[in-house]
């Protein structure tokens, strides 16, 4: 077999494809799920059937796989603005003033509430008020007053405040309007829309021979019910485009990506576990000097010797991954730091909120709850009370799951890919955290898709997952107005947990079984991998015995 371009990825048999074997312009060496996989096969009927033996592949003009993924995206993204449009229809009260018509419940009978509607006012964005800076009065569970500020990480906050300036512009303008909710709300939305097109086209590029694969996240389920129920589609794109710069080997970019989705949502921090993990286990080529050494050289000076370092992490694993800790580190902290120094109150604020709040509707400390009546790791709190215990026990388990999953890593006879890892861990954080806001689940999408291409397996997953909200919505309702009780709720939120809990034994399964891997067919070792991809897989012989790859031999050359 003989590689395909510059891009490492292998020709797919001739036996397999004889006919479009023989042709040199065809990309043979792309998946094609119309013959390879039999739920496309079966949808393909639709348009005129599989591919032809005699097509050449990737000849298109313009309707390219990630145009095509692209279009697709946008026809679910305007459905899903369909789907909230129900929360921004105005109304009069019954002194003439215009406002939205939430009236009996309607944002959970019409299952489209938005959390960006009601923090326009809750967040003090109607009052034109910048975040961290602007604080106010509420009073408490406990029937005391507490002084409050934004409480989302800082780009989220800021994404916020530029789209509530953005309104304002529209509505200055001789242009249509309405409610100022409702023009904050459709700018808030074209951004969100925006981020999660970004994710698409990043996952299509992570995707390798596998482009198609993509086309589960334009089309996600949970795409329709979440795209713009939060913010959550900034920190998908940070993460997406993080790990696009890791696959090209920037790990530089990388880091800063991270680091910024960092700073909008927390989890894309987590995706630096597994690259440091896989790149402890992969060897260097060569001996690399050290930024020390460098310094001590005669005539180097600080700028070259940085300049020289960063260049030694293109082959050098466990310096890529520090470049990018570190890259991400600072990312995070320039960021940060004009908004937690002057607004220290303010910026705090997220990270107490998180402490203090108790567990989760959808977490599944509320589950055990809801059908045993458990009163919890720290029993009946008092209003305002953190739950110490419970903060203790999620911590310690997501710890404990990290911990599986390095082993796992660290001992495969085959070292997984990143896309296998990263889902593992922020699957373990959603599990074990004690919030699981819905749109969280958005995470898992682009990650899912990477790390277990089975279209069948998936698409029930995102089902089973966005079906979630018709239940959590009824039971917002309340009983007394024919909502459903909660353990409606919170069976199918078990039943989520259990699809995820199935996907991630998938995903290990896969791990030490790689010959079961779809992705690695054909000679394909790591798409997302960038310097861990065909690199050497040693026995870490300075490990101790038990954190070894348990094989009788491991090739320390790569994979061809």
């Amino acid at each position: 077999m003989a590689k395909a371009g510059n891009r490492g990825e292998m020709r797919e048999s001739p036996d397999t494809y004889p006919a479009a074997d023989a042709e040199p312009r065809s990309a043979t060496w792309r998946d094609r799920p119309s013959r390879t996989d039999p739920l496309t096969a079966q949808l393909s009927t639709a348009i005129g059937g599989p591919v032809g033996d005699h097509a050449l592949i990737g000849r298109a003009r313009f309707w390219t796989p990630v145009r095509v993924m692209l279009a697709f995206a946008v026809v679910m993204l305007a459905l899903s603005w369909g789907g909230k449009a129900a929360c921004i229809q105005q109304t009069t009260t019954d002194d003439g003033r215009l406002t939205l018509d939430w009236n009996n419940g309607r944002q959970y009978v019409a299952m489209c509430y938005s959390d960006t509607v009601p923090l326009y006012g809750a967040e003090r964005l109607d009052e034109g008020a910048f975040p961290y800076k602007k604080s106010w009065t509420e009073y408490g569970s406990d029937g005391k007053p507490h002084t409050r500020y934004m409480e989302y990480p800082v780009l989220s906050g800021l994404y916020q405040y530029i789209s509530m300036e953005l309104a304002n512009v529209w509505e200055s303008l001789p242009l249509p309007g309405g409610l100022p909710v409702v023009v904050y709300f459709d700018v808030a939305v074209i951004g969100l829309a925006m981020a999660w097109l970004v994710t698409v086209w990043a996952s299509t590029q992570l995707a390798g021979r596998r482009i198609w694969d993509a086309a589960l996240v334009a089309i996600s389920p949970l795409v329709l019910v979440h795209a713009f129920t939060n913010f959550d589609a900034l920190a998908t794109a940070f993460a997406a485009t993080g790990m696009l710069a890791w696959a090209r080997r920037r790990s530089v970019l990388a880091g800063v990506l991270l680091g910024l989705g960092g700073a909008a949502k927390l989890y894309p921090l987590l995706l630096l576990g597994p690259i440091v993990v896989l790149c402890l286990r992969t060897a260097d080529r060569q001996r690399i000097p050290g930024m020390r050494e460098l310094l001590r050289r005669s005539g180097t000076g600080f700028g070259d010797a940085v300049r020289e370092y960063l260049a030694g992490a293109r082959h050098s694993p466990l310096r890529a991954a520090g470049v990018a800790v570190g890259a991400a580190a600072v990312s995070w902290i320039v960021v940060n730091l004009p908004i937690a120094v002057p607004f220290t109150n303010g910026w705090w604020e997220f990270f107490r909120l998180n402490t203090q709040r108790q567990a989760d509707p959808d977490s599944i400390y509320n589950v055990i709850t809801s059908f045993t009546g458990w009163t919890g790791f720290d029993g009946t709190l008092a209003p305002e009370q953190t739950p110490s215990a419970l903060n203790t026990v999620s911590l310690l388990l997501f710890v404990l799951a990290c911990a599986a999953i390095a082993y796992i890593a660290l001992t495969a006879s085959r070292r997984p890919r990143l896309a296998q890892l990263i889902f593992l861990v922020v699957a373990a954080f959603l599990l074990t955290n004690k919030v699981w806001s819905p749109q969280y689940s958005l995470w898992l999408v682009p990650l899912a898709v990477l790390a277990l291409p089975n279209r069948r397996i998936l698409l029930t997953w995102m089902t089973i997952d966005a079906l979630v909200w018709f239940p959590r919505m009824y039971y917002y309702l309340g009983t007394d107005r024919k909502g459903v009780p909660e353990q409606w709720f919170t069976g199918t939120v078990f039943l989520r947990d259990l699809a995820v809990i199935a996907l991630c034994a998938l995903i290990v399964r896969q791990i030490y079984r790689p010959s079961e891997d779809l992705v690695r067919l054909e000679g394909v070792d790591d798409p997302v991998g960038g310097i861990l991809d065909r690199a050497p897989d040693p026995l870490l012989p300075w490990l101790p015995a038990f954190l070894r790859p348990q094989v009788s031999h491991v090739s320390a050359q790569p994979v061809r």
